[in-house]
């Protein structure tokens, strides 16, 4: 029965996220379970595409990753795939009516680091941005309103801005590891070894910015999203608040990370606004 084969596929959506990520797997808990399983599914998708052009340095990666696509394709065709993680993903995709478009932006950005190292100018990064943040962020939002195309409308703006938030963060944080060890840059106009204050300073005004239009949106989410998408934006601003204290070489040297002990703080925080409505 393709049931069962469904319920392990989701389930290994699911590991998937738990394995690569503790900090969002610990946010996706916080939803209702009735979306809890779709976003695992989302994240299933993304993260194996993302792991293809990132880790697996000593295999094709361009050919791996043109046979994901493919297999890609085909699971959004014929609504199944033996890649368990793809027959999750084109699930969620049918289930909400997840725009084609966004699968392709994302893809593309994947693709390009594949071989693209330096963003120099703001229209390739906002490119890059809105594919791999971006549109992640329009395909959760699509399983948040469940179909209300109306809602979907009205917090697209800030759907992109919380995933564009979350992506810088992370290209801020891990500046050592893209750098030392895929080659890239993705800040434009900032030279990443000589990286000081001033520059650090301006690259977390612009993703303060984004955080600030992306809680604009958390406050209008229905229940089932609003304290999962919340402690995911505490962690994340959390993070930013801690790489703004940390010295620029530090950051070059070192990847900062939020202790265990705070995340489990920010949770604590977060339910309880939640739950006095302070969202």
């Amino acid at each position: 029965m393709k049931s069962i084969f469904d319920k392990v596929s989701f389930e290994c959506s699911k590991t998937v996220t738990e394995s690569y990520s503790t900090s969002f797997a610990l946010a996706t808990k916080m939803l209702a379970p009735c979306i809890r399983k779709d976003i695992y599914n989302i994240y299933g998708f993304v993260r194996f595409a993302d792991e293809i052009v990132d880790t697996f340095h000593e295999y094709d990666k361009e050919a791996l990753f043109n046979a994901f696509e493919k297999d890609l394709e085909d699971s959004l065709t014929h609504r199944i795939s033996l890649n368990p993680i793809l027959n999750s993903f084109q699930h969620t995709y049918h289930r909400y009516g997840i725009p084609r478009h966004l699968v392709d932006a994302f893809m593309k950005s994947m693709r390009m680091d594949l071989d693209k190292q330096v963003y120099a100018t703001h229209a390739e990064f906002k490119e890059y941005i809105y594919g791999s943040a971006d549109v992640v962020g329009l395909m959760c939002l699509k399983v948040f309103v469940n179909g209300d195309e109306q809602q979907y409308e009205a917090l697209q703006d800030s759907a992109m801005a919380l995933g564009s938030a979350f992506q810088k963060v992370n290209f801020l944080r891990d500046l050592k590891a893209d750098y030392e060890d895929l080659s890239r840059s993705y800040f434009p106009n900032t030279n990443l070894l000589q990286l000081d204050e001033a520059s650090k300073a301006r690259i977390v005004e612009e993703i303060r910015e984004d955080f600030r239009k992306g809680y604009e949106g958390i406050a209008q989410l229905p229940n089932e999203a609003k304290f999962g998408v919340y402690t995911a934006y505490k962690y994340y601003y959390q993070l930013l608040r801690k790489l703004q204290k940390t010295p620029s070489l530090e950051i070059k040297n070192a990847r900062i990370r939020v202790p265990n002990y705070q995340k489990f703080g920010l949770l604590a925080t977060s339910y309880v606004n939640y739950k006095l409505n302070l969202v």
